[in-house]
């Protein structure tokens, strides 16, 4: 009698293999703006294209997992669904946290203008980087201009 192959097995050894690998993206949530940078392809040529908007939901469900983006171009909304373990996503950027008290924020589509505007923090790439302490050339510049304003 042949041996059957059980499909279910499959997918869980091919997703154990995927959710191994370390994420390589930022911790983002609902009501955060990102930039996701996209791989197009164009014949044989292959570019970079960035899609920046809006998370409105956030799908989990291991290799499964996706999240949507929803961006306004032209004064018409557009929402695009990224699976988190997409080979089509070369890097995410967390561009600005979002204030919502939601998890999915559907509800924006049907706002527009100002009324779907979300209350965020931007968040500055120096900070990132550890960019807020300064150095010794930094201290010293610093230690002048406050000895200049004492003076006048």
């Amino acid at each position: 009698m042949k041996k059957r192959l059980d499909p279910t097995k499959i997918i869980k050894k091919v997703s154990a293999k995927i959710l191994k690998e370390p994420a390589k993206f930022p911790k983002f949530g609902v009501g955060d703006t990102v930039r996701v940078f996209v791989r197009v392809v164009e014949g044989e040529k292959t570019r970079i294209q960035p899609y920046e908007g809006l998370v409105i939901r956030i799908k989990k469900g291991g290799e499964r997992a996706s999240f949507t983006v929803r961006k306004i171009s032209n004064g018409v909304g557009v929402e695009r669904i990224f699976p988190f373990y997409s080979p089509v996503i070369d890097r995410i950027v967390l561009v600005s946290e979002g204030e919502v008290r939601r998890a999915k924020l559907y509800y924006l589509r049907a706002l527009s203008g100002r009324a779907s505007r979300i209350k965020s923090e931007y968040i500055f790439e120096d900070t990132q980087k550890g960019g807020a302490e300064p150095t010794d050339g930094d201290e010293s510049k610093a230690d002048d201009v406050s000895a200049k304003a004492a003076q006048a």
